[in-house]
């Protein structure tokens, strides 16, 4: 390792605040590339650069910069998402309304969700911020944060996006899940998850893929499924028409399909735009098969003719893992149920051959394009 970044690192505890300023520049490029760097004498770097986060803007953005990059590694990791000193130093920034960096840090607290460690800020009080919040805990004060602060309508500075990494994250450990799925007392007992499933129409592609993590990590829980498909007012959370509205486009649907929809998701108009990254319609595909795990939940998305949807997305989206997805959450739900007629289950499979001969038939327009 060049002798030079050595020196640099050494800079980071210097008291000449222009020195440390031309070192935390200098080593936001190689942060990327030599995390080892960061690791030398027990962590010594990195234990500066926590320090460092409160040091001036300019400083502290390059810090957490550094942060970021390094967080990957699994002792840096540790390092940082086992203090909790530093989780207050992030939490007490994030949640002001002038803290210049507050994204870095939602990037930050991003990655160290992936740390089982980061399971206490679900059972964490603090200090309330009153501009922000009126809650104790620490996981309102952030979601208050991602649903007030978006497009810079909290903090000019910030419009906490990467939060919604973070929720996804917490959400693959059973505390996070039963926090977002379950009704808050201290909050008129709205299920926080609801506060979520607004935005997966949202311009951000960054929040819109966050948040369909974020829900599709909640419904491995069968336990909620209920609650999830509900559209009661106090006690659902009516989950179906914002994960089916972003796989839907402007096409028109018969009347036989329709009968049974979800009336959010009829008469659309024909400039509506289906969700643009294909990943996305992705995720919002396999949540509704995890949804088909209960018998209950294959009876519902059967009953709102979840299949037509499914066919119109296999046939305008051109990509294969899409396709798939289409695909096996159609032999789920249109297979015959135990105890179901005969008739039935030829009628379901007459429709799943339409939608291969559909898919025959846009094989063979693809070719002639090709030609073209």
């Amino acid at each position: 390792m060049p002798s030079e970044l050595e020196d640099l690192v050494e800079f980071l505890h210097h008291g000449n605040t222009q020195i440390r300023q031309v070192a935390v520049e200098h080593l936001v490029g190689y942060s990327a590339t030599h995390t080892t760097l960061f690791k030398k004498d027990q962590l010594l770097p990195v234990r500066d650069l926590k320090l460092l986060v409160k040091d001036y803007a300019p400083i502290a953005k390059n810090v957490m910069t550094i942060l970021i990059n390094i967080s990957h590694d699994q002792e840096v990791l540790e390092c940082l998402a086992k203090d909790d000193a530093f989780l207050e130093l992030l939490l007490g920034r994030i949640t002001s309304a002038k803290e210049p960096n507050a994204n870095e840090i939602a990037m930050l607290l991003a990655n160290m969700a992936k740390s089982d460690d980061m399971q206490r800020v679900l059972e964490l009080q603090r200090d309330i911020p009153n501009e922000l919040s009126t809650s104790k805990w620490a996981m309102d004060q952030l979601l208050d944060c991602f649903v007030k602060g978006a497009e810079g309508r909290y903090n000019k500075h910030a419009d906490y996006d990467y939060l919604s990494y973070f929720f996804a994250d917490l959400a693959k450990f059973p505390k996070g899940r039963a926090y977002l799925t379950t009704p808050q007392p201290h909050d008129a007992n709205i299920i926080p998850l609801t506060k979520l499933i607004v935005f997966t129409e949202h311009a951000s592609t960054i929040r819109r893929r966050g948040v369909a993590s974020a829900i599709k990590n909640c419904a491995f829980d069968i336990h909620v499924h209920d609650r999830l498909l509900s559209d009661a007012p106090t006690t659902g959370v009516n989950l179906l028409p914002y994960i089916l509205l972003p796989i839907m486009g402007g096409e028109e649907y018969s009347d036989e399909d329709t009968e049974g929809m979800l009336d959010d998701l009829q008469l659309l108009p024909p400039d509506k735009e289906r969700e643009k990254e294909a990943d996305i319609i992705k995720t919002h595909i396999e949540t509704l098969t995890l949804l088909t795990t209960t018998r209950g939940g294959r009876e519902v998305l059967r009953r709102i003719k979840v299949y037509p949807i499914l066919r119109e997305t296999h046939l305008h989206v051109d990509d294969e893992e899409v396709r798939e997805a289409c695909d096996r959450l159609v032999q789920v739900i249109m297979r015959d149920e135990e105890g179901e007629g005969e008739e039935e289950k030829k009628g379901d499979k007459g429709r799943m051959i339409a939608m291969e001969a559909e898919d025959e038939d846009e094989d063979e327009d693809e070719q002639i394009v090709d030609i073209l």
